[in-house]
This record gives structure tokens, C-alpha cells and sequence, in this order.
């Protein structure tokens, strides 16, 4: 089950698209890492515009998440790789559907 997300919005610097897109695909063992990590995605928006977007069971997965090695890493290139700052936004998870979750909530009847 997951009750909390995050979504985060990268704009790569002119000439390196590329790199971000490299970078961001690199990340993907670290999140296989984490255990309260439930779900996690990297997405292109289009050529400049990237995302991240996971999800957690609660607060204390989501701040472990964001202390982790993925937001370390990232803190680390975001001068060389962002045109602009990231824009991280929490979210609350309204209804989910993940493998093996087969479970209709009580509130859908």
C-alpha cells in the first residue's frame, strides 16, 4: 500500500539533455535499494523536461527517500545538469493500483 509521493520536476541546462537522462536511468539501483521505496519512476516530459515520481507507505519512508543516496547524488549534480532549481512537491496518494494489489478499498464499495 502507499499513502504518500513525490514528485519531482528537473529542466536540464541547454546541451545536456542527455546527461540528465543518463544520470536520472543510473538512479534506478539505488531506488531497487531502498525498501520503503514502493514504487519510483524517471520520466521524460520532452527533450529538456525530466521527472521523478515514487511512492511510499508513509512519512518515514518518503523522508528516508529524500535523505537517501538518489537526493544526495542529485544535490551533487544540479549545478552542472539543471537549468533551473528542482521543484519537489509532496504528494498524498488518493487511490493506487501496483502489481500484486488485486485489493478493492472499502470506499470504491
Amino acid at each position: 500500500m502507499v499513502n504518500v509521493a513525490l514528485q519531482v520536476r528537473l529542466e536540464a541546462k541547454p546541451g545536456k539533455e542527455k546527461e540528465l537522462e543518463e544520470f536520472l536511468r543510473a538512479q534506478l539501483s539505488y531506488a531497487l535499494g531502498e525498501p520503503e521505496t514502493t514504487a519510483w519512476f524517471a520520466v521524460k516530459f520532452d527533450n529538456r523536461t525530466f521527472g521523478i515520481f515514487d511512492a511510499f507507505p508513509d512519512e518515514s519512508g518518503r523522508q528516508a527517500h529524500l535523505e537517501g543516496e538518489i537526493a544526495k547524488a542529485l544535490g551533487n549534480r544540479a549545478g552542472e545538469l539543471l537549468a533551473k532549481p528542482l521543484a519537489i512537491e509532496k504528494l498524498d496518494i488518493l487511490a493506487a493500483k501496483l502489481p500484486g494489489n488485486g485489493e478493492v478499498p472499502d470506499s470504491l464499495g
